[in-house]
Formats: C-alpha cells, sequence, structure tokens
C-alpha cells in the first residue's frame, strides 16, 4: 500500500495528538485539587472502551479506503499487538510491585514506558522493512524466533520464570547504581534529587530504566509476530500504535484481574507457533516451493478465536476457584458454629 508522506504525518501528529489528551486526562489540570490522581476501575473501563473504539474506527476507514484485506492484516495485527501488550503488563505490573511504586505515579511510569515503547517499535519496524525488502530468507529467521518466544513464554509460564525475577537488581539496574548513588525513598514523580551535595538519582528512574528494557525485550518480539500478518509499514505501525494507546488505562482495568487471567500465555504462544508457521510457509512459497499459504482471513479468525477461547476460559476458571473458594468458607462457618 502506497502511503503519501502527509498521511504519515497527520498519523503521527494523531498519536501524539491523543498521548496529549491521555496526559491530560490524569493531570487533570481544570481540576481544584493538583497532583497526581489514581484511576477507579469504572473510569479505567470507560476509557479503554474509547481508545478500542478509535482503533476499530481506524480500521473501519482503512476497510473503505482500503478494501478487506487492508483492513484484514491491520485488525489481525492489532489484535496481536493488543495480546501482547496485555503480556507486556503484566510485566509491567511485576515490576511497579518490585519497586513498591506509589499508585499515584504509576500513570507517569505507563506514560514513559508507552513512548518508549513506541519509538523501540519504530525502530524494530524500519530495519524489519528494510530486511524484508532485502531478502525473504529473513522470515526463516523470525518464524523460528516466533516459535522459541513460544516455547519460552511457556516454560516461563510452568516455571514462574517472571513472577520470581528480581527486576530490582537487573543487569541496566546494576550500571545505574555503579555510577549513582540511589535515593531510598520516591520524591514525588522526579528521576533525580540532590542530597548532601551530591546528585542522586530516585526509584523513579529505576524504575524507567527496568521498564525500557523490558519494552526493548517485548519490541524484539513483538515486530516480527506483526510481519508475519503483514508487510506493510504502514499496517505495522499504526496496529502497533493502537494497541498501545489507551494501555494505561487497560493496566488499571487489569491490575485486579492479573492472577484470573491463568491461559493467557498459553494463548499467547499459541499464536506465536500459529504465525511463526505462517511466516515459514510464506518463506517456503516465495522460494517456489509448493507449500500451501495462510490468508488473512484464516489468520484473524485463529487469531480471534484463540484469545476468546483464552480469556473465557481463564474466566470460567477463575470462577470455578471463587466458587470454591466460597463454599469452604461456608463449611467452615457451619462446622464452627456447631
Amino acid at each position: 500500500m502506497d502511503i503519501p508522506l502527509w498521511v504519515w504525518l497527520a498519523t503521527i501528529g494523531g498519536m501524539i495528538a491523543i498521548l496529549v489528551i491521555d496526559l491530560a486526562i490524569v493531570d487533570h489540570p481544570w481540576s481544584k485539587k493538583s497532583g497526581p490522581r489514581e484511576f477507579g476501575m469504572k473510569q479505567a473501563a470507560w476509557w479503554a472502551v474509547f481508545y478500542i473504539g478509535i482503533a476499530i474506527l481506524f480500521g473501519l476507514g482503512l476497510w473503505y479506503f482500503g478494501g478487506t484485506t487492508v483492513a484484514g492484516e491491520y485488525f489481525a495485527g492489532f489484535l496481536t499487538e493488543k495480546s501482547l501488550s496485555v503480556d507486556n503488563l503484566f510485566v509491567f505490573y511485576l515490576i511497579m510491585s518490585a519497586f513498591a511504586v506509589p499508585r499515584k505515579y504509576q500513570h507517569e511510569v505507563l506514560l514513559v514506558g508507552i513512548v518508549i515503547a513506541l519509538i523501540m517499535r519504530g525502530v524494530f519496524i524500519v530495519i524489519g522493512a528494510q530486511m524484508i525488502n532485502a531478502f525473504s530468507e529473513v522470515f526463516y529467521a523470525f518464524g523460528a524466533l516466533l516459535i522459541y518466544t513460544a516455547v519460552k513464554i511457556v516454560h516461563d509460564h510452568v516455571k514462574g520464570g517472571d513472577e520470581d525475577k528480581d527486576f530490582t537488581d537487573t543487569f541496566a539496574a546494576r550500571m545505574v547504581r555503579k555510577f549513582w548513588p540511589v535515593t531510598e525513598d520516591y520524591h514525588g514523580a522526579r528521576l533525580t534529587v540532590k542530597q548532601n551535595g551530591r546528585r542522586h538519582v530516585t526509584p523513579m528512574l529505576m524504575v524507567i530504566v527496568a521498564i525500557g528494557v523490558t519494552d526493548l525485550m517485548f519490541a524484539v518480539d513483538s515486530i516480527p509476530a506483526i510481519f508475519g500478518l503483514t508487510q506493510d509499514p504502514y499496517l505495522v505501525f499504526t496496529a502497533n500504535a493502537f494497541a498501545l494507546l489507551g494501555l494505561r488505562q487497560l493496566y488499571f482495568l487489569l491490575a485486579g484481574l492479573m492472577d484470573r487471567l491463568a491461559y493467557i500465555s498459553w494463548g499467547l504462544a499459541f499464536i506465536m507457533v500459529f504465525i511463526g508457521v505462517k511466516m515459514i510457509l510464506h518463506a517456503l512459497h516465495e522460494n517456489h516451493v509448493p507449500v500451501p499459504e495462510i490468508g488473512t482471513g484464516l489468520s484473524l479468525g485463529v487469531i480471534t478465536g484463540v484469545m476468546v477461547i483464552t480469556v473465557v476460559a481463564s474466566l470460567m476458571r477463575s470462577r470455578g476457584r471463587l466458587g470454591d473458594g466460597d463454599r469452604s468458607k461456608s463449611v467452615t462457618s457451619g462446622s464452627t458454629s456447631e
């Protein structure tokens, strides 16, 4: 799809405008109260729906101007990246828990994380597009990387890799501590403070460093995944951008549901394997090997179906556990009363 420069500039400008509005939503400059605020579940839910609605409207616009194939590739990419973003949020949740970030300052951390993620993915999109244009064999590497990532996701989920990881003692965190002393307490949203005549960094900076490194690792996984669904740089960028926008609100909406999404890692792993196989088949086809290719419609159907089944199964499992807990409480209370 040949996209004029003015469309690129308008799209990027629109993304920046949405980020500015997103920041204004949290800060409430028109309110009498000053300082950062916490999001309630209801407020987060409304804004999460709003941002998903914008992404859907953009996809309908692509369908109107570009046709069903273009819209299908965008929606498949958006669903995949949104699913991966939920996995990102789980790691962000662990990082901010490890650093004990006050809830009222988590907005700023998430905003910086989203901006870093957009920049990282923009760089990887440019690199990935150049590699694909240079030689089609890169699809073999991308496909193998996605299958390896799927295996790693399942392995970490079974072993509890993310939960056991100490995000406060990573290589990046040790490098920061090597050059600057770190304060024990937060100083609002400030990244550095001066104490006893010496410049110190705050835990807020340490959190941002940890999330920045995490964004880099996730970009390595997510960009090959979406290139397996579409090779159009504009669709890759917009699907990624819309998947990341509204992530702050989604974080506060899902923060209380993290433990209930028990099968999310399994669903993501299946999608990774599916896209990895799709990329390898595409590479074989490009090299004139008579193998079937997986179309956009089938990709969209599989990704949507897997995520629906994953979420429903997770919620059913969580509901069953809650039911068992209620029954055990009633049995305990009954035996006590006797």
